[in-house]
């Protein structure tokens, strides 16, 4: 979703960088960006690392909840307008529609509803449902099952590593990135990107061309 329906990472990184820096005033931009993409515990593991305050990554994690960020977030303006016009295209050719974020089921039908997205989704699931979130593949093993779509017949738009090796162990092997992801993707052992086939998009327009090929 986020990255996806939502350009969040710069305005997240910010609130993520002003919290850092509460703690040591002289964290970066640049250390704080790899928490992007990350599973919870990797992503606060980076937080700390970047601090280096003696604090656990789950008690940082656990603060920066607290403090309700996101609640002062306007989503309708890092709305990404294309997201809607692909998805209405997609249910006018009988395509199910799902949205499964690791993003909290609070955040999500917020944000669903901000932009209007809501309709235009058979199914919602959130990583909270389930005992791991991605990368673990129970999310999309879930998302298809109640669909009633074999994973082999689904396709993935993701922006985020853990995203893609969630969908492959899901044995997803069709997945849709934005080109800024090609970079990333390099980096990834190729045992974890095995027997994937990526399209990379620049807008979501292109992914549209690319679900309907």
């Amino acid at each position: 979703m986020d990255g996806v329906i939502v350009d969040s990472e710069f305005v997240y990184n910010q609130y993520l960088l002003a919290f850092a820096k509460t703690k040591n005033p002289a964290v970066t931009m640049e250390q704080i960006n790899p928490m992007v993409g990350l599973s919870r515990k990797d992503s606060w593991s980076v937080m700390a690392k970047a601090v280096s305050n003696g604090q656990t990554w789950e008690e940082l994690r656990d603060e920066f909840s607290a403090l309700d960020v996101y609640s002062g977030v306007n989503y309708r303006e890092i709305f990404r307008q294309e997201a809607m016009t692909a998805a209405v295209e997609l249910k006018k050719r009988g395509y199910l529609v799902a949205l499964a974020s690791s993003t909290g089921p609070e955040l999500i039908a917020r944000i669903i509803e901000e932009t209007g997205m809501r309709p235009f989704f058979d199914l919602v699931v959130s990583g909270k449902q389930f005992k791991q979130s991605k990368p673990n593949p129970e999310i999309y093993h879930y998302t298809a099952k109640t669909l009633g779509v074999p994973e082999e017949e689904c396709f993935v738009i993701e922006d985020s590593t853990v995203g893609i090796e969630a969908a492959k162990r899901a044995g997803i092997t069709e997945l849709i990135l934005s080109e800024e992801n090609r970079k990333d993707i390099a980096e990834i052992k190729p045992e974890y990107i095995d027997g994937l086939t990526f399209h990379y998009v620049k807008t979501n327009d292109e992914v549209l061309k690319q679900a309907l090929i």
